[in-house]
């Protein structure tokens, strides 16, 4: 396989290309389990670098001509794909490794794709969809090491997708689109997902670690977004048995950007003060948050990874909750729902838990419950390990976190088990 494959990549810039090199490449890249990942990349480490600069080449081509072909599409697809599997495979795979392959060589390969989407007429175009895959996996792979924050070009993405797209006039249609009561599918375009979902997500990891950097934006967004970001939650939280996946996506994305702009700002105060601009906004915000964490079906898919919309809008869920609790006086109100507990329990009691979802619940169930209760909750000496885990990973981070979770938090005294 190893030969064939270098073979296979050494043919790209042949022309005319013989028509099955593609499906060729696409299916030994199809092979590779969860297993095989690292021994595969450790023996073709060269032409798979060689394949993921041709990628990136062709995606930033001032004509995308060549992206709207089919079989183009297909192999552009597939490698995206294929490179979500590398950023949550620990295998053996050094992260130099994973960053050498993922993320692209210079700025100049970026500015070309920003200005194709903003100048493409056709919001259906498959080209924006497959930018989409690309710079999404560009966000994966932040969350999952928020040290690329400080790369020049993960800098220069945020940046760009802050300034231009998502203070866009665009971007703010799109919102106004969402806040309608019934949505025509017909609204989620690869274009608007693009501003919605890919934007957001970018810039979510990149604020959780250098927020104070981007404190300007920050604000910007919750000063223009904010009420119809409230007004979207309100509508859709009661009508949840009825999103479909393009919903679920706008408002995990959308959630986890007001998230990080609200609870990783030093001004946490200030900024509260204008999402929850009075104490009822407040409350009918947490009530659409239970709400969504308390339907049936929400959370029977969660992932110990950060690597699905419905997992990372159940983690943006409790960890906002957590922070309302922390921050907010409203106590009152949480102490008044008596099911939140087993709501709350509901949703980390299963093997697929992650620690940090653990800790958000147990932190929550800390600050109102007696200690009494909190020790008669099942899942206390599950707790204990997973805190001292967190605790032990945190400190080894020259950023002093764990999945963006501080050491001062951690070490927050109701918090320990």
């Amino acid at each position: 396989m190893k030969a064939k494959f270098e073979q296979l990549v050494a043919t790209l810039n042949v022309s005319p290309l013989s028509f099955d090199v593609f499906p060729q490449i696409i299916f030994i890249l199809q092979q590779q389990t969860d297993d095989s990942l690292a021994l595969f990349i450790s023996q073709v480490f060269e032409s798979l670098l060689i394949l993921e600069r041709w990628a990136w080449q062709k995606l930033s081509q001032e004509s995308c001509q060549c992206v709207n072909r089919t079989d183009y599409q297909e192999i552009l697809h597939a490698l995206g794909l294929f490179n979500k599997q590398i950023i949550f495979i620990d295998n053996n795979i050094e992260d130099n490794i994973k960053f050498s392959l993922l993320i692209p060589e210079t700025i100049d390969q970026i500015n070309p794709i920003f200005e194709q989407v903003e100048k493409c007429k056709n919001d259906h175009n498959p080209f924006i969809a497959l930018a989409s895959l690309w710079f999404d996996n560009l966000s994966f792979l932040v969350q999952e090491y928020p040290q690329l924050s400080h790369s020049s070009i993960i800098i220069h993405i945020n940046q760009y997708f802050g300034e231009n797209l998502v203070m866009s006039e665009l971007f703010k249609s799109y919102l106004i689109q969402l806040r309608q009561v019934e949505l025509s599918s017909s609204i989620f375009t690869p274009k608007q997902l693009f501003y919605i979902k890919t934007c957001s997500f970018s810039l979510t990891p990149y604020i959780y670690t250098i927020s104070q950097n981007f404190l300007f934006i920050t604000n910007e967004i919750l000063l223009k977004f904010s009420n119809d970001y409230l007004q979207i939650m309100q509508i859709h939280s009661y009508t949840i048995q009825f999103w479909n996946k393009e919903l679920l996506t706008c408002i995990t994305h959308l959630t986890r950007l007001i998230c990080a702009c609200c609870c990783f700002n030093k001004k946490e105060d200030e900024i509260n003060k204008i999402l929850f601009p009075n104490e009822q906004i407040l409350i009918e915000y947490v009530e659409a948050l239970i709400r969504i964490i308390s339907y049936e079906s929400f959370g029977k898919e969660i992932k110990i990874t950060l690597s699905d919309d419905e997992t990372m809008l159940l983690d943006s869920i409790l960890f906002f909750l957590m922070n309302i609790v922390q921050t907010q006086n409203i106590n009152w109100y949480f102490r008044s729902i008596t099911q939140l507990p087993d709501i709350l329990l509901l949703r980390v009691m299963n093997k697929s838990t992650s620690y940090q979802h653990l800790f958000y619940v147990y932190s929550i169930l800390g600050e109102l419950l007696t200690d009494e209760k909190l020790k008669e909750l099942k899942f206390t000496d599950t707790m204990g390990d997973s805190y001292f885990y967190m605790l032990e990973q945190a400190w080894q981070e020259p950023s002093k976190t764990y999945k963006h979770i501080s050491i001062s938090l951690l070490l927050r005294g109701n918090c320990i088990p």
